[in-house]
């Protein structure tokens, strides 16, 4: 099964999966998303996935903002690229999270993947994340977000933009 196929097997359970959407062009980068979906790319909900320890986590934040290494650090006892916490490669996103670097996303993850959800999301209404590939997006409220992935905690880990 494909991996946008998974997705949209488990956002049936909240009632969304007819809410994917797979579009004609890559949405898989913060500036093409936005291009394809006509929004501005801060709106772009982008996964950022990292190692933790044996496993991975997933951090989800604005298209706009960056890693903030102090914030980071405060929050999970880490800098972002030290001691275990550094990005995974291309081949160990699709291993650890089933998901394609440009399609990685907080749903149908394996078992033990923890997701963070970044506070640089809650300045919208309504938000853009991927759905297992590197053309596909569901707008979901800030709520809803939390709703489907249960587990995933609130953090702020990132600066904004000219902060």
């Amino acid at each position: 099964m494909s991996s946008i196929a998974k997705v949209k097997e488990y956002l049936a359970r909240f009632g969304a999966a007819g809410r994917v959407m797979e579009l004609d062009h890559s949405s898989a980068t913060v500036e093409l998303a936005a291009q394809a979906l006509g929004v501005e790319g801060a709106r772009i909900a982008k996964s950022l996935s990292f190692h933790m320890g044996e496993g991975c986590m997933i951090i989800v934040m604005a298209g706009d903002v960056k890693v903030d290494n102090a914030r980071f650090k405060a929050t999970f006892g880490f800098k972002a690229k030290m001691n275990g916490f550094k990005m995974l490669t291309a081949d160990e996103a699709l291993a650890m999270t089933g998901h394609v670097v440009g399609g990685v996303c907080p749903f149908a993850l394996p078992e033990g993947v923890k997701v963070y959800l970044d506070e640089s999301l809650r300045r919208f209404k309504t938000v853009f994340p991927a759905c297992g590939s590197a053309n596909s997006a569901i707008e979901l409220t800030c709520d809803e977000l939390a709703a489907f992935t249960p587990g995933s905690e609130w953090v702020s880990v990132t600066k904004l933009p000219h902060a």
